[in-house]
This record gives C-alpha cells, structure tokens and sequence, in this order.
C-alpha cells in the first residue's frame, strides 16, 4: 500500500516539477525572444524582467520541489537540509518580490505594456502564495469551490513534518 502511494505520488510530483520547470523556461523564453512590445524599450525591458526575475525564481524552487520530493513523498519526512532551505527561501522571496516591484515602478512602461509587466509580477505573488501560504491551484471545474478551504500548501504541511 505504501509502495502504491509513493509510485503514485512519484509520478504526480514529476509532473509537477517539470511542469513548473518548463514554465519557467517558456517564460524566460519569451521575454528573451524581444517578441513581446514591451522590451522595445530599455525601461519596458527592466519592467519586465523586474516583475519576471522573481517569478522564475519561485517557479523554479517549485519544480526542484516537487522532484526533490518524489524521494521522501509517502515514505519519510522532508529532509532537514532541504527544509531548513526551503524555511530561508519563504522568508527571502517575499524580499525578491519587494525588489520586483521596486523595479517595476521606477520602470513601469505605458499603455498594454504595464498591464503585462503588473500581470507578471502578480502571478509571481501568487505562486508564492500558493506554495507557502495558502493553496491556491486546483482542477478548474472545483477551482471556487476547493479554494475557500483554504487549504495548507504541500510545502508547509512538508516543512512542519520536517521539524
């Protein structure tokens, strides 16, 4: 039964992991590609890649995450080095946010190109929110209903199983 959860579990945390890596990959591909008007201009570039840094950031501790955990998911607590990093980074990315902003405001270019800028760095926020306060992602069709149960993220419940 054990073995079961863990293979099940395996597989779900290798589908997120590399899904939040190839998020982040897809993001940072595109803001690199000067497809997107907004990096036209050298502050609609710092714009973006302020809103952009701390959301690579995160997406990226999430998929290293979520492989890490297909190790210990199921069978052992989160290893102590593992969350004593995790413990520093809830702590420093909300740090990295600020500084995003920083950048955004003293950078934020007009028209659309704000709107993406400001969209980027909430989606950042809100993957940090996600992953270490409250659980925010669920299937669409039981999004409204699962989300007010504000549920504890995995990280968290990982973190405090770990102390």
């Amino acid at each position: 039964m054990v073995v079961d959860r863990h293979r099940t579990l395996r597989r779900r945390y290798t589908s997120l992991g590399t899904g939040e890596l190839a998020a982040a990959a897809v993001f940072a591909a595109i803001a690199v590609s000067g497809l997107l008007p907004v990096t036209s201009t050298r502050d609609g570039a710092l714009a973006l890649w302020s809103a952009l840094a701390p959301l690579l950031v995160i997406l990226v501790q999430a998929g290293v995450y979520w492989l890490s955990a297909r190790g210990w998911a199921g069978r052992t607590p989160m290893p102590r080095r593992v969350a004593a990093t995790y413990r520093a980074l809830r702590v420093l990315d909300p740090v990295l946010l600020a500084a995003g902003l920083i950048g955004v405001i003293v950078w934020l270019p007009a028209g659309a190109g704000a709107l993406l800028v400001v969209g980027v760095w909430l989606f950042g926020v809100v993957e940090y929110l996600n992953y270490f306060v409250v659980r925010l992602s669920y299937p669409f069709h039981r999004w409204a209903a699962l989300v007010t149960q504000w549920r504890t993220p995995r990280l968290v419940a990982d973190l405090r199983e770990s102390e």
